[in-house]
């Protein structure tokens, strides 16, 4: 038996890796540290999972260094999710994003410098968000990093620091770079569940700007995959290497929103544009090759059916995210304005 800790496992994307994780190795022993912050509920680990002996859960931050020392002395491996990742609640208190995402991550690789001998790898969940807008299309591993949002900038400090632990420290760290996910379970601040509940309440569908922002849609299936073969793949074709995790195409937040009008069954005229967010990103499109030619990865989710089965899932759980629409949006103050985005 091998133990996977997993820091952030009660968030989106971590619950569902620990979900797939359990049914998928029976042979490993799962530890989740989570803070249980607004976004993370231990209710998105499946009820199988939590009353398994072969899972533990520990309610606490990256930030303490005695919890982080604990959780890479019983590790052989280490997926780091732990972070701050809604852009817009970024705009409105962002120390919080640097404490969680940058010095959180230091946290943790200071550990595993010391103490993680038997660390097989550390892999870092990292964003596609560290680009920017698109300088190049698509975008591979080597585009420039030029954050446009303090999130964003707190996720490109944090991937660069771990870089700079693989490279000086010799930590067995691979870097992550998922492209913008969705799915069942994600927490309304996100575009596709907000429209989704917006539709499903009868409201209309906000949209910053013109709505021509695009973005490469990865379903969460194909994310966990994509985390998957980097732990699968031998460690010296990926340490101190970054993996793009996408699709290759990339389609506007304004053909999302009529899409889900369209599932909903509402006219297109329920769409309701506002004005742009700041620091939004134009374009985001991933290049695919190194993650296919290194870890033989390709996205096979297709977007109309996996944002068919993820409005099918949003329908089928009222309870779930009704309790959560207040945190749909985020009241900004920008230079004695007051802006809601």
């Amino acid at each position: 038996m091998t133990t996977v800790s997993v820091t952030c496992g009660a968030g989106f994307i971590g619950s569902n890796y620990v979900n797939r994780l359990f049914r998928e190795q029976p042979e490993q022993w799962i530890v989740v540290v989570d803070a249980l912050t607004y976004a993370g509920s231990l209710d998105n680990v499946v009820i199988e999972v939590r009353e398994s002996p072969r899972f533990r859960f520990v309610h606490g931050s990256v930030n303490d260094p005695t919890l982080m020392r604990e959780l890479v002395r019983q590790a052989d491996l280490i997926v780091h999710f732990a972070a701050e990742t809604h852009v817009a609640r970024s705009l409105e208190d962002d120390r919080i994003f640097f404490e969680t995402d940058v010095m959180g991550t230091q946290a943790v690789l200071n550990a595993v410098m010391r103490w993680g001998d038997h660390i097989d790898r550390f892999v870092h969940i990292s964003s596609s968000e560290v680009y920017g807008t698109a300088v190049r299309e698509p975008m591979d591993e080597d585009h420039p990093l030029n954050p446009t949002s303090p999130y964003a900038a707190a996720k490109a400090g944090a991937d660069r620091l771990v870089y700079s632990y693989a490279q000086t420290y010799d930590v067995p760290a691979v870097i992550v770079r998922p492209f913008n996910n969705y799915g069942p379970g994600q927490h309304l601040e996100k575009v596709v569940p907000r429209f989704i509940s917006s539709a499903l309440l009868g409201e209309a569908l906000t949209i910053h700007g013109d709505g021509d922002a695009s973005r490469d849609w990865i379903h969460v299936d194909d994310t966990i995959r994509g985390i998957r073969a980097v732990i699968e793949a031998p460690l010296q074709h990926v340490r101190g290497q970054a993996f793009n995790l996408g699709t290759g195409r990339d389609v506007s937040v304004l053909e999302i929103g009529k899409k889900i009008l369209t599932l909903a069954g509402q006219p297109q005229d329920r769409l309701e544009f506002m004005d742009d967010r700041i620091g939004q990103v134009v374009r985001h499109i991933a290049a695919t090759d190194k993650a296919t030619d290194v870890l033989g990865f390709r996205a096979t989710v297709d977007l109309d059916a996996g944002l068919e089965r993820t409005f099918r899932w949003y329908t089928e759980h009222p309870e779930w995210w009704k309790k959560m629409l207040e945190f749909r949006r985020v009241k900004v103050e920008l230079r004695g304005r007051m802006i809601w985005y």
